[in-house]
């Protein structure tokens, strides 16, 4: 828009002096030609501004991929983290488990000795 505005400037200026010049049809050849350089600059503007946006959804496309990439990974990492606590929980329990059983069984064992002493 900033180099348009020079280019319709000028090519109203030469349009102007074109109808009070001798040299009217100069005038309207110098218009006509800074009309086109105008139109030319606003297809530019344009080319470029479509190609600005397409890279910049080229871009935003790939960093939505790069984060559906990224929680897919924490997603699996949470899982395999998940199962890994359940194992460990499930180990402790065992653990905890058999010292309970241990401890009974020494009990239970102690008690018989003790009983089989009373009897003698």
């Amino acid at each position: 828009m900033k180099r348009l505005m020079p280019l319709l400037a000028a090519s109203l200026v030469l349009a102007l002096a074109a109808c009070n010049s001798p040299d009217a049809e100069q005038a309207k050849r110098d218009a006509q030609s800074a009309a086109d350089h105008a139109a030319a600059a606003t297809r530019d503007a344009a080319d470029e501004a479509a190609a600005a946006t397409r890279k910049a959804a080229a871009e935003s496309q790939q960093a939505l991929e790069h984060a559906a990439d990224a929680t897919g990974k924490a997603a699996d990492d949470a899982s395999a983290a998940a199962k890994e606590a359940a194992a460990d929980a499930s180990h402790a329990t065992a653990e905890a488990a058999q010292k309970v059983a241990d401890h009974t069984r020494a009990t239970a064992d102690d008690i018989r000795r003790k009983a089989d002493e009373a009897k003698h």
